[in-house]
């Protein structure tokens, strides 16, 4: 399918200062068919003005607020205007921005969690559904090639039954009161008002319980959890661990942590069937361990012809050439990007093009932190996700 033009973007957040807007802007050029138009990039309306000259952007597409944002891009010529908006901000921002964005008629691609808590979550799911517009999350590990291929092993019954989920995702940065000594990214992520009722769990938690439920293909119906605020003074949690019930009768346990002093971003799953398991390491993303009953294991690899479709469709490069963390957050955008232009040239869109995190995936990860914090704060009690 060819598109007929670039699709425009906006962004919200990702202003001077910030981790992930840098992270979105690249992966939204990697393809080449996103262009980045205008934006609101910080709450201060210099920075915001400073941030665009920065990206080349024109002065008045550089606006001073998100609400100011919206209404100008809406008052421009449908040749001019964008077609959605990137939202990068902390998570208290995410749900007004979505909402704002939804209303004026403009998609949607918002980094995760989807809002502060379940009740704007589900606010946003009936207002997706009743715009009809399109609305992606980005949990970019999804994207992964390989990835894709265990999802793939499991839809395809190489593994049986699955009986077992066991997703960690340890991180170190926070083993110390960083956000004390004026690190932005800690701060807010520390800061309930802004980061919402859990920490560690919403930060990362998040990611390994969307990861888990797509591999699988299982959805969590109960969970029990510990959640640990370790370091002294902070507001949140900085550690936790769940064990899991899914739908089906398979069982899993959910480790993630931000105080595991030495580790990076060592997210890992692992999922057992009756027939066979799997193995994929975030720090080692073009390997694939496959085990099958009474054989050795295999060693699968990115690119390679042997993969499923689903797997090489979102390989870019040939075999042993490594793809990383931007490629595999360039997918979601390519995918998110083929969805649009496939509403704009009114054609079938290509196979990849609706291989991304919805709104529903949204949902169900704040129902996952709202049980994980009514389960810690009952000793650990199993209780079902409020879905």
């Amino acid at each position: 399918m060819t598109q007929p033009r670039k699709i425009r973007m906006g962004m919200v957040g990702g202003g001077h200062g910030a981790f992930i807007g840098a992270v979105h802007r690249i992966a939204a050029n990697i393809d080449g068919q996103v262009e980045l138009v205008c934006g609101a990039f910080s709450s201060d309306s210099d920075r915001s003005k400073a941030s665009g000259k920065d990206l080349f952007l024109p002065e008045d597409r550089c606006y001073s607020d998100y609400a100011t944002m919206m209404t100008a891009e809406k008052s421009l010529p449908e040749g001019e205007r964008m077609d959605f908006v990137a939202i990068v901000t902390p998570n208290h921002v995410h749900f007004p921005v979505a909402k704002a964005a939804l209303e004026a008629g403009f998609h949607v691609l918002s980094d995760k969690p989807a809002t502060l808590n379940l009740a704007e979550a589900q606010e946003l799911a009936a207002l997706v559904e009743k715009t009809g517009l399109k609305y992606g999350l980005t949990h970019n590990y999804t994207g992964y090639p390989m990835v894709k291929q265990a999802r793939a092993l499991v839809r395809n019954g190489e593994l049986g039954t699955i009986r077992k989920v066991v997703v960690e995702y340890p991180q170190g940065w926070l083993a110390t009161p960083v956000e004390k000594e004026n690190n932005k990214q800690a701060s807010w992520r520390t800061d309930p008002e802004k980061s919402g009722a859990a920490g560690c769990i919403g930060d990362i938690g998040t990611h390994a319980e969307n990861l888990a439920e797509y591999i699988s293909g299982l959805q969590i119906e109960e969970l029990a959890a510990d959640l640990t605020r370790f370091v002294d003074g902070r507001m949140l949690d900085d550690d936790g661990s769940v064990l899991l019930r899914f739908a089906g009768g398979a069982k899993g346990i959910l480790y993630a942590s931000q105080v595991s002093v030495g580790e990076e971003n060592s997210l890992t799953i692992r999922v057992y069937g009756e027939k066979g398991g799997l193995e994929w390491h975030q720090m080692e993303p073009n390997t694939l361990l496959v085990h099958r009953l009474g054989e050795p294991t295999q060693i699968q690899r990115t690119g390679n012809d042997y993969l499923d479709s689903s797997s090489t469709d979102h390989a870019r490069i040939p075999p042993g050439h490594p793809e990383g963390y931007l490629e595999a957050f360039a997918n979601l955008y390519r995918n998110f990007a083929a969805d649009i232009a496939s509403d704009l040239l009114g054609t079938e869109a290509p196979p990849y093009a609706s291989d991304y995190p919805t709104v529903s995936d949204g949902v169900r990860g704040m129902a996952f932190i709202q049980a994980v914090v009514e389960s810690s704060s009952n000793n650990a009690a199993w209780t079902k996700l409020p879905l």
